[in-house]
Protein backbone atom coordinates (compact mmCIF):
# COMPACT_ATOMS: atom_id res chain seq x y z
CA UNK A 1 0.00 0.00 0.00
CA UNK A 2 1.02 3.21 -0.99
CA UNK A 3 0.06 6.91 0.65
CA UNK A 4 0.43 10.14 -0.43
CA UNK A 5 -1.10 13.43 0.89
CA UNK A 6 -3.60 15.54 -0.62
CA UNK A 7 -3.63 19.12 -0.72
CA UNK A 8 -5.24 19.31 2.40
CA UNK A 9 -2.71 17.21 4.26
CA UNK A 10 -4.92 14.07 4.36
CA UNK A 11 -3.27 10.54 4.16
CA UNK A 12 -4.84 8.89 1.09
CA UNK A 13 -3.91 5.45 0.61
CA UNK A 14 -3.69 3.32 -3.17
CA UNK A 15 -4.17 0.12 -2.07
CA UNK A 16 -2.42 -3.04 -4.32
CA UNK A 17 -6.09 -3.98 -5.04
CA UNK A 18 -6.78 -0.68 -6.34
CA UNK A 19 -3.94 -0.57 -8.25
CA UNK A 20 -4.25 -4.01 -9.43
CA UNK A 21 -8.69 -2.80 -10.61
CA UNK A 22 -7.50 1.06 -12.04
CA UNK A 23 -4.58 -0.90 -14.02
CA UNK A 24 -6.66 -3.76 -15.30
CA UNK A 25 -9.24 -0.67 -16.57
CA UNK A 26 -6.11 2.00 -17.78
CA UNK A 27 -3.24 -0.47 -19.17
CA UNK A 28 -1.81 3.06 -19.95
CA UNK A 29 -1.19 3.35 -16.21
CA UNK A 30 1.08 0.32 -16.03
CA UNK A 31 4.13 1.48 -14.53
CA UNK A 32 2.67 4.69 -13.29
CA UNK A 33 2.13 4.48 -9.47
CA UNK A 34 4.07 7.40 -9.28
CA UNK A 35 2.47 9.48 -10.98
CA UNK A 36 -0.71 8.64 -9.73
CA UNK A 37 0.67 9.71 -6.50
CA UNK A 38 2.20 12.73 -7.30
CA UNK A 39 -0.76 14.19 -8.73
CA UNK A 40 -2.74 13.90 -5.66
CA UNK A 41 0.15 15.49 -3.96
CA UNK A 42 0.69 18.31 -6.68
CA UNK A 43 -2.27 18.42 -8.88
CA UNK A 44 -2.76 21.47 -11.47
CA UNK A 45 -6.39 21.73 -10.20
CA UNK A 46 -8.55 19.83 -7.82
CA UNK A 47 -12.33 19.51 -8.64
CA UNK A 48 -15.28 18.22 -6.78
CA UNK A 49 -16.85 14.83 -7.72
CA UNK A 50 -20.24 13.00 -7.26
CA UNK A 51 -20.74 11.78 -3.52
CA UNK A 52 -17.99 14.00 -1.47
CA UNK A 53 -15.29 12.99 -4.14
CA UNK A 54 -12.44 14.72 -5.36
CA UNK A 55 -10.74 14.64 -8.87
CA UNK A 56 -7.07 15.66 -8.54
CA UNK A 57 -6.15 16.45 -12.06
CA UNK A 58 -2.69 17.17 -13.55
CA UNK A 59 -0.92 18.07 -16.87
CA UNK A 60 0.43 14.90 -18.67
CA UNK A 61 1.80 16.56 -22.28
CA UNK A 62 0.11 17.86 -24.76
CA UNK A 63 -3.53 18.10 -24.25
CA UNK A 64 -3.42 14.89 -21.92
CA UNK A 65 -4.00 15.01 -18.46
CA UNK A 66 -4.11 12.68 -15.15
CA UNK A 67 -7.27 12.48 -12.98
CA UNK A 68 -7.18 10.86 -9.67
CA UNK A 69 -10.36 10.70 -8.09
CA UNK A 70 -10.04 10.03 -4.38
CA UNK A 71 -11.96 10.80 -1.05
CA UNK A 72 -11.00 12.21 2.13
CA UNK A 73 -13.16 10.57 4.72
CA UNK A 74 -11.52 12.56 7.59
CA UNK A 75 -8.56 14.65 8.51
CA UNK A 76 -6.31 11.53 9.36
CA UNK A 77 -7.92 9.02 6.34
CA UNK A 78 -8.71 8.77 2.38
CA UNK A 79 -8.24 6.35 -0.17
CA UNK A 80 -8.29 6.50 -3.83
CA UNK A 81 -11.43 5.56 -5.56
Amino acid sequence: MDIAYSVNDVPIRLTVERWYHIVENHDDLAGHADDVLSAMENPDVVLRGYQASLIAVRGAGRGQYLCVVYKELKRTDGFVI
